[in-house]
């Protein structure tokens, strides 16, 4: 204990010594602001204080070089940054963490309701029952169903409805363990739940108790039913197995385009490894699509924009001959001033009204305008693209035979966090991931169902066997890729976006043979199949497909990963794991290694989403 406070303090001087340096910023006439030579090497450490990403631009030193233009330009296609959105999280988390170690702010928690002493000791005592209670929730909007003390929950807004619906006794309403809460299956942030479980010790005299509890909750929650059950019963003990649904585009199944580091190297190792026929022949019902697609999509959009403009956007997507130069930009007259060498977002470009940009020219300045233009119009037709895919028939079988290498009782540590190769609790029972075979189009985007049945899941294991098994197909990997995943060496496996994953329904059918023999009521959602149907399709597809349209969540998801430019998930590729980035379970450690290669951890925090906190309970449930 005593080297672990020495290790904090420790750790908190060198923060406070590194905020004092970037303090020492001073400003110059010809630079602009300039880190002092102690601030500039720490804050190049950046780590320690969170790193600033910024959105894509196109800067004046690549403007003056025609290969880090043309890379620039690749980046600003194909790639959606979200740093901005991951670097907030981890100062908000920074925060937290500060205020908990100084003792600060402890604050009642935001699901507790308050009452005075004399309203407790004056409230009418009722009988309790131990019951299970049936609901459904949307999770948009909530850090997931655990409570939380400090963020918005399923469970927090659950717990408040009961007490203010009269459910839960006034003595009982800051503390739910005094109730015996306990949730069957635990869902991210952002997952959905057709159906879930909460048992507790309830007050349930009232005939339209879940009237009342409805009234009190959001559209986005809702209770299906109480039914009582015996004291011992516990949600989450009692459970046999739960049912998850995935609902993904089915554009996710392309192979990486051509000009992607990872399109280009999935030729280059099949070809080196004498795996090249095979690997066509898995991607026989795609072969053409992108050279088709260039041909028929691109190619018109290239052909309107000038010259200067369609040689580097060409180069970008691998369209123009090696031998055709980018032209150099020329500068026009100004009058010499210069002060940063910043760029400007090229997020939401403006069309008008650009102002004079210091590091630039005005020939300079309307160039890059124009090529912001170019690049808006490439992503616009990639995007339309995309959407007009209908996935073949051999394609939805190739997604099956990925999913069946899931199916029994298998070590997937791998897909998980915080859990080792010998960690017996890694091994899950898979009873079938099915894929269902008839997809449906949405808006014009072709939409497939997979659904999963296991005993248990671990946190983001079923987000990570989906991407697995779509980084497979669309790859042209052998689908025994997948069992090699269970094995000793650590891999660097993504989670796919939580927006498509929802939880339909958990499984009783152990307890309900005994509550049917008993004379009890079964836990079963076959009453409010009606009421269930319309939720999901109102409150979790609908709402899935449009944050889909705006967001293009798994667009930009494959895009991170198809881009990145190391080798942490070459493992997808003819040459196997060996070709990634790994190290033994026993004795790994997540720093990054000499040459300067990102760690798995970091690969993964690049290419994903969502900035998660990932702190906290294991199971998915």
């Amino acid at each position: 204990m005593r080297s672990h406070f020495l290790f904090r303090q420790s750790l908190r001087r060198q923060i406070s010594y590194i905020h004092g340096n970037i303090r020492s910023i001073h400003s110059t006439p010809s630079n602009g602001y300039l880190f002092s030579p102690v601030a500039r090497p720490l804050l190049q450490r950046s780590f320690l204080v969170g790193v600033k990403h910024l959105p894509w631009t196109i800067t004046p030193e690549e403007l003056r070089d025609q290969k880090k233009l043309v890379a620039s330009i690749k980046e600003g296609i194909w790639v959606e940054t979200n740093g901005d959105k991951r670097d907030r999280n981890e100062r908000s988390e920074q925060v937290k963490r500060r205020k908990l170690d100084n003792g600060e702010e402890v604050v009642t928690p935001i699901y507790a309701t308050e009452f005075s002493k004399e309203d407790i000791e004056n409230e009418e005592r009722r009988p309790k029952k131990k019951v299970a209670v049936l609901i459904g929730y949307s999770g948009t909007g909530y850090k997931g169903m655990q409570l939380s003390t400090t963020e918005k929950t399923i469970e927090g807004d659950l717990f408040s409805a009961f007490v203010a619906a009269g459910a839960i006794s006034k003595a009982n309403a800051a503390d739910p363990k005094k109730s015996s809460f306990v949730r069957c299956a635990r869902t991210d942030k952002g997952v959905h739940a057709a159906g879930n479980v909460v048992s507790l010790k309830m007050i349930v005299e009232d005939s339209d108790i879940i009237e009342k509890i409805n009234e009190k909750l959001t559209s986005q929650i809702r209770v299906w039913d109480i039914i009582q059950v015996n004291k011992s019963f516990s949600s989450y003990q009692m459970c046999d197995s739960r049912i998850y649904e995935y609902l993904i585009p089915s554009h996710c199944f392309l192979p990486p385009h051509p000009s992607t580091f990872l399109g280009g190297k999935l030729v280059e190792l099949a070809e080196k490894h004498g795996d090249l026929e095979a690997y066509k022949a898995r991607q026989e019902e795609v072969a053409t699509f992108w050279a088709d697609f260039d041909e028929r999509v691109m190619r018109p959009v290239l052909e309107g924009l000038p010259e200067d403009i369609r040689k580097p956007v060409e180069k970008a997507l691998h369209l123009g001959s090696d031998e055709d130069e980018v032209p150099q930009v020329e500068s026009a007259k100004t009058d010499g001033k210069t002060t940063s060498d910043e760029g400007v977002s090229a997020t939401e470009p403006s069309s008008e009204n650009t102002p004079a940009e210091p590091g630039l020219d005005d020939g300079q300045a309307a160039y890059r305008k124009r090529l912001y233009e170019a690049v808006k119009a490439v992503k616009a037709a990639i995007l339309k693209g995309r959407r007009e895919y209908r996935i073949p028939a051999a394609r939805l079988t190739r997604i099956q035979e990925a999913l069946n290498k899931y199916v029994g009782t298998r070590n997937f540590y791998n897909y998980t966090i915080q859990k080792t190769f010998k960690d017996p609790s890694a091994r899950r029972h898979i009873k079938t991931f099915n894929l269902n075979t008839e997809p449906i189009i949405i808006n014009g985007t072709e939409w497939l169902s997979l659904k999963v049945h296991g005993q248990s899941f671990m946190m983001h294991q079923i987000r990570k066997m989906v991407a697995m098994a779509t980084l497979v197909v669309r790859c042209g990997c052998d689908p025994e890729r997948i069992p090699e995943t269970y094995g000793p060496t650590r891999l660097a496996i993504p989670k796919a976006p939580g927006l498509g994953l929802l939880l339909e329904r958990p499984v009783f059918d152990a307890y309900n043979k005994k509550a049917v023999e008993s004379g009890k009521k079964a836990i079963s959602f076959e009453t409010s199949t009606k009421e269930m149907d319309e939720f999901k399709q109102r409150e979790i597809y609908d709402r899935i497909f449009r944050e889909e349209e705006e967001s293009h969540a798994f667009a930009s998801f494959f895009n991170h990963i198809d881009h990145f430019p190391q080798d942490e998930f070459l493992y997808i590729t003819s040459a196997g794991i060996a070709a990634a980035t790994t190290f033994p379970e026993k004795g790994a450690k997540g720093d990054s290694t000499a040459s300067g290669q990102k760690s798995q951890k970091d690969a993964l925090k690049q290419i994903e989403i969502e900035s998660e906190d990932e702190r906290g309970a294991e199971e998915e449930g």
